[in-house]
């Protein structure tokens, strides 16, 4: 094991791979464990304490590999046990922690035990693993209910029978809150609990430090009938009663997993993806008698405004020392619109423009690529200056953009058909990483074989190789941040120093414990450094800071200037 703090997620630096679009080693066109390997150097370089691998378990590739055929397994497309036992020597010889993706909602309809399900009949104890239920109708012909799916149209899907004679009829119908192809869970059957814990030990007995549990909220279902009309999957209470999620019986489920993780040396950790909005019911998730911590999104959907991170920063430090756990801080992932993009659209821009502005390619509104990179860099200052566990996502550190203008063949997010071509989803995000300025694949692979997502001609210019050593460079500023960043992570604290009018004017001015200050200007003008800061050096700024010369270890004088959407690191005077 690479850590033996048992403490070592409170305050990490994690870097989530999606490992189909991180290297490919087998020249395949789709990245793989042995490609993940192949760059812990890079890794360790870049001075992440952590990797989160998203799911690398053998998938039909519905759901991008969140629909899982066989928990204990890799895919062989990916690699094979071997290969994982060889990234994961690789990663703790570098210093660095592996956690791995565990997707507990619903496996693959091409599971053993989903296709046991299908040849059994109703009533049978392998139907009792999922959630197989009667139709309404007069012959059962009508959905169980009204529920409709994340990825679009029914959460119900009818199955059919084969009878003696040969002919097929109609049957009983599963529920899957995602694609058809992932069938939901039954989480009150005992053999799904266990099987589960066998999952972890197996997993853990490998040396994973920790896992990432997705849709961790959902596992607890209601299923008494009538069942509960619900035309939208949200959560709409906060009292743990919503048939769907955030039920209080999931953290029964969760003590289990604990016992399991508490059972090594030292303990795993778990962060549970719960997309719950109100904070004292997330905070269950993050108990130390369950996952132990949970993602806070609140930054992810914050838009780039000083009072709107200010409220959201001590909002969520408030809810983690509530929960005993350290909070967790994230603006991009596999699932959402890279935040350079975000950042360079609009102001005010919503959830729900974004996704009209993927339909039409990325050109209306076009992006201000310039203002979005900008801003995402300063963004990335400030979060790495918190206290608790930084969340970033591959390509982040090379200021990639959204890849929004994939035609509409090469899609392969279901919620494009599953939503009639209303949503074009989340491929542009997951587009294979640039390591080299030029070739067919920009060194994802030797160039013989296509990427499984094209990357656009525009990639070259955020290559590894282009950026590597480039004084100023995206990537440079989060190798420079996360270097100093350890010597901000002694204790868990933050001092506000700012005024409720600095705020209001733009500016974000507070202390960690080790004296150095982080002054962020979230306005469209230079305005002047806090007094405060007069006579600090300067650690780390996102962009040039003016007079010409004003660099790292020079003392700001009185009357400097903090420049347009630009954060500064500050070390007190030696």
């Amino acid at each position: 094991m690479s850590n033996q703090d048992p403490n070592w997620w409170r305050q990490a630096a994690v870097y989530q791979i999606y490992p189909r679009s991180f290297a490919d080693n087998n020249n395949d066109g789709l990245g793989d464990l042995p490609g993940v390997t192949s760059r812990i150097p890079y890794l360790k370089e870049l001075g992440v304490d952590a990797i989160w691998l998203s799911p690398f378990y053998p998938s039909a590739l519905a759901d991008g590999g969140y629909d899982v055929d066989d928990y204990r397994n890799v895919d062989p497309r990916l690699g094979s046990l071997a290969d994982f036992d060889a990234m994961m020597t690789a990663a703790h010889g570098a210093g660095i922690n592996v956690i791995v993706d565990i997707v507990p909602n619903h496996s693959s309809n091409r599971h053993v035990w989903f296709q046991d399900a299908l040849r059994s009949q109703p009533g049978s104890p392998e139907r009792a693993r999922y959630h197989f239920v009667d139709g309404a109708g007069e012959n059962g012909e009508l959905p169980p209910s009204d529920w409709q799916s994340h990825f679009g149209g029914p959460a119900w899907t009818r199955v059919t029978a084969d009878m003696a004679d040969g002919t097929a009829i109609a049957g009983q119908w599963y529920l899957h809150l995602f694609a058809s192809e992932q069938p939901d869970w039954n989480w009150d059957n005992p053999e799904v609990r266990e099987d589960f814990l066998t999952t972890l030990r197996f997993w853990c007995d490998r040396g994973v430090d920790g896992f990432r549990v997705d849709v961790a909220h959902a596992l607890a279902k209601d299923m008494s009938k009538p069942l509960r009309s619900k035309p939208e999957l949200e959560i709409k209470v906060d009292d743990g009663s919503d048939p769907l999620f955030d039920r209080d019986d999931v953290h029964e489920i969760f003590a289990q997993w604990r016992t399991v993780l508490n059972e090594y040396d030292p303990p795993r950790t778990a962060v549970a993806e719960a997309w719950v909005p109100f904070p004292d019911r997330q905070s269950l998730y993050a108990r130390p008698t369950g996952l132990g911590q949970a993602f806070n999104f609140d930054l992810l959907l914050a838009h780039f405004d000083a009072a709107e991170f200010h409220s959201t920063i001590a909002k969520c430090l408030s809810e983690a020392a509530a929960s005993g756990a350290s909070s967790t801080w994230v603006f991009s992932n596999h699932d959402v619109v890279r935040h350079a993009s975000r950042y360079g659209l609009p102001d005010g821009f919503t959830i729900e423009d974004q996704e009209a502005w993927l339909l039409s390619n990325g050109t209306t509104p076009p992006i201000d690529p310039v203002r979005g990179l900008r801003r995402a860099r300063a963004a990335t200052l400030v979060m790495l200056a918190l206290p608790g566990c930084a969340y970033m996502y591959q390509g982040e550190e090379l200021g990639l953009f959204e890849v929004a203008e994939l035609p509409a063949e090469v899609l392969q997010d279901p919620m494009w058909a599953r939503t009639g071509n209303k949503q074009k989803g989340r491929d542009g995000c997951r587009v294979p990483l640039p390591w080299t300025v030029e070739g067919p694949t920009f060194g994802f692979n030797d160039g013989t074989a296509s990427t499984w997502l094209p990357q656009p001609g525009w990639f070259g210019q955020h290559a590894v190789g282009r950026q590597s050593g480039a004084a100023g460079s995206t990537l440079e500023l989060y190798r420079s941040a996360l270097a100093a960043r350890r010597s901000l992570q002694s204790q868990e604290a933050l001092e506000w120093l700012g005024t409720d009018a600095d705020v209001a004017a733009g500016v974000l001015h507070f202390a960690r414990p080790n004296g150095w200050q982080v002054v962020a200007n979230f306005s469209s003008q230079e305005l002047p450094m806090p007094a405060k800061s007069e006579g600090a050096v300067v650690v780390l700024s996102s962009a040039a800071l003016p007079p010409a010369g004003l660099e790292p270890d020079s003392v700001l004088a009185a009357g400097t200037v903090l420049p347009a959407e630009t954060t500064v690191w500050l070390a007190p005077a030696r």
